[in-house]
């Protein structure tokens, strides 16, 4: 009878890793961070000291081989997060009976595991849309794609988890500050249709968020956790506008909550695309399917002469995704009323229904959504 796949047996495996910087294994020295096991597919992030990535690169290849060997595993990715204020290396004290006690000058300090990714209260799937750098149309994906969504019947809600650049309530016409319930959670503003939530909605816009890196996860954590997507009923997808990047913004969202697939969005600039790749790695190590890449300003068509030009390339998107073997979700075109429609608050999807643009949009949904099934079905 095949053993259940656990993080127990994943643990054990790991820990008969060594740690090269001192005389114990990468368990006991309190260097795993996190764990995540989904459908047979292992990610681990090994929390480093940042002068030491080179020797842990051995070490992260040998962690993977190890969980491989482990009956039910399908793949095993690891992740160095080199954090400035990593564990020492040497072996975590053991458990004191009764009150803890200080450990003795020089003694490591076994650092805290972070808690297991729970689901959001009324919410059914999560899909979060990402790229590795700004100005590439993610949030007018996202918002886009979250109308798509609610024209094939589903209850849809929108996370703008851009913390520095708020961007979504703009796009759905709505900035107004959110009403809370009676045990103190944030409602949902609804346009459109689609209930929506923002650091946006939170602070006025033209005031600048200067926050430090923890104060950006404790209010990522706040948007997560603390709104009531299920005020007038469930959601059936979150769509989750993330930041550009692949930093703690995005590592806090996939150690929060179980995120069942991502969204990739590029133009065809090599720029662009050599980030896109980056944030398709973060995905593929931490265990967060990719549903696939969408690249955003294709081609420009004329409105006059209808003539198409590729002002920055064309087909990039398309051929980085078959690179890495990912779904190519759809081409959406530069079009000065995508751009207009989301600055007047009334995104193109549902200004121009019947458009060519939102049928592109639409498709895209209905890719996203099969994905989804697929998955749920397997």
């Amino acid at each position: 009878m095949l053993r259940p796949l656990n993080e127990k047996r994943v643990r054990s495996a790991l820990s008969k890793i060594s740690d090269p910087l001192s005389s114990t294994d990468i368990v006991s020295a309190g260097l795993v961070e996190s764990i995540v096991i989904k459908k047979g597919n292992v990610a681990i992030v090994l929390s480093i000291d940042p002068g030491q990535v080179k020797a842990m690169e051995k070490v992260a290849r040998e962690c993977e081989s190890a969980v491989l060997e482990l009956s039910g595993v399908k793949t095993a990715r690891v992740a160095l997060t080199a954090h400035r204020d990593a564990p020492a290396s040497g072996p975590a004290p053991a458990p004191a009976a009764g009150p803890a006690a200080a450990p003795a000058p020089g003694e490591p300090v076994a650092k805290p595991r972070p808690p297991a990714a729970v689901p959001i209260d009324g919410v059914r799937r999560i899909v979060a849309v990402a790229s590795g750098t700004g100005g590439v149309g993610k949030s007018t994906t996202a918002v886009n794609l979250a109308l798509a969504l609610r024209d094939r019947g589903l209850s849809v809600g929108v996370l703008d988890a851009d913390i520095y650049g708020p961007s979504i309530p703009r796009m759905l016409g709505g900035g107004e500050r959110p009403e809370l319930t009676g045990d103190d959670r944030i409602v949902p503003v609804v346009r459109h249709g689609v209930k929506s939530i923002s650091i946006g909605h939170l602070v006025p816009e033209d005031r600048a968020t200067i926050w430090r890196g923890p104060m950006v996860i404790g209010a990522m954590k706040k948007l997560l956790g603390g709104v009531a997507w299920n005020e007038g009923g469930d959601v059936d997808v979150l769509v989750v506008d993330l930041p550009p990047g692949t930093g703690d913004a995005q590592l806090s969202l996939m150690q929060t909550v179980p995120v069942d697939g991502a969204v990739l969005v590029s133009t065809p600039q090599d720029i662009a695309l050599i980030d896109a790749r980056k944030a398709y790695d973060m995905f593929d190590q931490i265990g967060v399917p990719v549903l696939g890449m969408v690249e955003n300003m294709s081609q420009f068509v004329c409105p006059h002469c209808g003539e198409a030009t590729d002002v920055f390339g064309h087909g990039g998107a398309v051929a980085a995704a078959k690179e890495k073997q990912i779904a190519v979700l759809g081409e959406v075109p530069l079009n000065r009323a995508i751009m207009q429609q989301a600055e007047d608050g009334v995104p193109i999807v549902t200004s121009e229904p019947q458009g060519d643009i939102a049928g592109i949009y639409r498709a895209i949904a209905g890719k996203v959504m099969e994905s989804l099934e697929l998955q749920g079905s397997g």
